[in-house]
């Protein structure tokens, strides 16, 4: 069904629905995958990894004792999402597949997504919108769980007619701010069929920080998904800030995992983190947000 010509995979339907409703999308047939074999299974691997069926519930993944204890992170950031009515119906595949929350976008004003050119926010309300990696599109990118499996550095398997293929995260969302078409890099045909954390990634030091408008069920103003591997190895993720979920220097990691910092090494890893920041009118404030998670997780890390 999958390959058929106007078909769309539903799995909780808490943003498709909202998105064919508003006209930002649309779908001749809407097939359900939550019943599919294995769709929706989390389970652990011979090799210690583990595998997360795309159609797994967001709140079956929260309380799944082993995300809990191996991989904090994930767990922590799916918490994080909305409000537990949607998290019991909305699933992993699908948050990482929702449309950005840009007002234009969802008002179906003419920008780079919506028939037109460039990006009306420039000019306009952009106090939620990216600082760094925007354009033509400066929507930020909305995921939560994508910023912590970006910093578990997770596996995608992608499956279509033609067989299965794996990605990282940053190559599912590499186009997200060009493609007019959507924010994946998932040609027609193809889904998300699990999502696999590795062994090396379970276990050592986890952290995923939100800062919201709203106490509850909003957006991300800026997050940040930190990990510290067993083997040392750091790997830091911000959300909010760009259209993309968008991965700290790896450099900066490195700095971390070379031994404890001082206030001083911290202020200049951090400025580095951030050095082709472009806030827009309204949105400097996330710069300093963003610098102040950043920094806290690096003196946290750093001292391991």
């Amino acid at each position: 069904m999958i390959g058929v010509t106007g078909a769309r995979l539903v799995g909780g339907g808490t943003d498709l629905l909202v998105a064919m409703e508003s006209g930002l999308d649309q779908a001749a047939v809407l097939v359900d995958i939550t019943k599919a074999a294995g769709a929706a299974t989390i389970a652990e691997q011979p090799d210690g990894s583990l595998r997360i069926g795309a159609a797994a519930r967001l709140d079956a993944i929260a309380s799944h004792p082993t995300v809990q204890s191996r991989f904090p992170a994930l767990s922590l950031a799916v918490y994080e999402v909305a409000t537990p009515a949607i998290r019991s119906m909305g699933t992993i595949g699908g948050n990482l597949g929702q449309r950005p929350r840009c007002w234009y976008l969802r008002q179906r004003i003419p920008c780079h997504k919506n028939g037109g050119t460039g990006c009306p926010a420039l000019a306009g309300e952009n106090q939620y919108h990216a600082i760094l990696g925007g354009g033509p599109c400066h929507a930020a990118h909305p995921s939560d769980l994508a910023v912590a499996l970006l910093a578990l550095d997770a596996t995608l398997l992608i499956r279509s007619a033609q067989g299965t293929r794996t990605m990282s995260i940053e190559q599912l969302y590499a186009n997200a701010a060009t493609d007019p078409r959507s924010e994946t890099t998932l040609a027609p045909g193809e889904l998300i069929e699990a999502i696999e954390l590795s062994a090396a990634s379970a276990g050592g030091t986890q952290r995923f920080t939100k800062l919201m408008q709203r106490g509850v069920w909003d957006f991300a103003l800026v997050s940040l998904a930190a990990c510290r591997r067993t083997d040392g190895t750091v790997r830091l993720a911000l959300g909010g800030v760009a259209p993309i979920p968008w991965l700290v220097n790896p450099s900066v990691g490195e700095d971390i995992a070379s031994g404890a910092l001082d206030e001083d090494s911290a202020d200049a890893l951090s400025a580095r983190a951030f050095h082709d920041a472009q806030p827009l009118e309204m949105n400097g404030y996330k710069v300093h947000q963003a610098t102040a998670l950043l920094k806290r997780a690096m003196m946290e890390l750093s001292r391991e």
